[in-house]
């Protein structure tokens, strides 16, 4: 295992909080640093995210796709030509935010990827689009070391109403949801903007090049983001994580308490300024988010999980399992709880129920790479009889 940096979480999403009190983009100017960061590796733009590229119009004028709208309609028979498996076979990996073309090309994207390049082909059919927040419970996730909270976005598309997007029967829309098992008859939604997107688009890519170590590039999208969405409290959150990766802490206060402003109980912006404040000399009011953090989640997310490591590397591997357990059970779709739990299974003897839990990593897992190295260590276990020492 790493040594994983609490105090650095950023909100990468289909769609994090986004309707916050507003903020000026003078706000904006006066917290930004231009000149400590060098030219980003490519533009930190978002200027053709919905673009069709040549092999996307090419498809949506192949005669498989024409028959396919010809046959369902333009909404349903969109969905048939994009996610039949006998179509595209896209697959969900959340490791990227791509635009539509980048999305397409690669055959496989995350929520936001696969709502831009849906959406891209709905606006070239004249299909009104609705973009969506799904209200669901935040998951959390850990890359490198930076812990990764996403939530969720879909869309829903009809027939263009008379008039405008905004013209349309409610019976008539049709919700497309990329996460398998999402039950999208019970799901609470908060409608969100072409400028909620692209924002959100921005401030995911600052997160993933945040993952990579590229804090130039990092900056320059999350600055895009908060020029795009200046109220948008993930893009400051992340640019929080910027200075204070960058060495620049006294400003990466400033942002992180512009962050706490938008969402005053987020538990990433708690964790993130306390540790900070203390650093900058200010231990009271450190002390004081602590408690409040405290307060509002006594148990966050990774509490079981931190004291099932502490007890799986003194060798109780029966009280890891049972901790081990205890996140599985409140986050259920998180793969490396189930591995975790499957390798102190395996500890145990537990070989069947070793074999069920990584199963379970390899299948909850929205990463590829991570599903192949799932995948490898299950054929290894299925191959061979349990060993000690499991490491991942």
């Amino acid at each position: 295992m790493k040594t994983w940096i609490l105090s650095l979480l950023v909100l990468l999403s289909g769609c994090a909080h986004v309707q916050q009190p507003s903020v000026s983009n003078d706000r904006v100017a006066a917290l930004l640093n231009d000149a400590a960061f060098s030219a980003p590796s490519r533009p930190a733009d978002a200027g053709g995210l919905f673009d069709l590229s040549p092999a996307m119009q090419r498809h949506l004028a192949s005669p498989r796709f024409q028959a396919l709208l010809r046959e369902h309609g333009k909404t349903k028979g969109l969905v048939y030509a994009l996610y039949d498996t006998n179509e595209l076979k896209l697959d969900y990996d959340s490791s990227y935010t791509g635009t539509a073309a980048e999305t397409y090309a690669a055959r496989q994207g995350n929520c936001l990827s696969l709502v831009i390049m849906t959406a891209a082909f709905a606006r070239r059919l004249d299909l009104s689009v609705r973009f969506q927040d799904v209200q669901i419970e935040d998951t959390w996730s850990r890359d490198q070391a930076l812990f990764l909270v996403s939530s969720h976005v879909n869309l829903s598309l009809a027939p263009r109403g008379p008039r405008t997007d905004e013209d349309y029967d409610p019976s008539a829309m049709l919700t497309i949801d990329f996460v398998p098992g999402m039950a999208i008859s019970r799901q609470r939604v908060r409608y969100l903007s072409e400028t909620d997107i692209v924002a959100l688009y921005m401030n995911n890519r600052a997160a993933e090049e945040l993952a990579q170590g590229r804090l130039a590039d990092a900056y320059w999208w999350a600055r895009g983001a908060l020029l795009k969405k200046p109220a948008l409290a993930a893009a400051w959150n992340t640019l929080g994580v910027v200075y204070q990766r960058s060495g620049q802490p006294v400003l990466a206060e400033q942002v992180y308490r512009t962050a706490l402003e938008r969402d005053p109980d987020s538990l990433v912006v708690l964790q993130n300024l306390a540790p900070l404040l203390a650093a900058n000399g200010k231990q009271e009011e450190a002390e004081q988010l602590t408690q409040r953090a405290a307060r509002l989640y006594p148990a966050p997310p990774y509490h079981f999980f931190n004291q099932a490591m502490a007890a799986y590397k003194a060798g109780n591997f029966a009280q890891a399992r049972t901790l081990f357990a205890r996140e599985v059970a409140r986050a259920p779709y998180n793969d490396e709880f189930h591995f975790w739990l499957g390798i102190a299974n395996l500890q145990l003897g537990e070989l069947t129920t070793a074999e069920k839990q990584l199963a379970l990593a390899r299948d909850m897992s929205v990463r590829s790479d991570a599903r192949e190295r799932y995948s490898a260590k299950l054929a290894h276990l299925r191959g061979v009889a349990p060993r000690t020492g499991a490491q991942r």
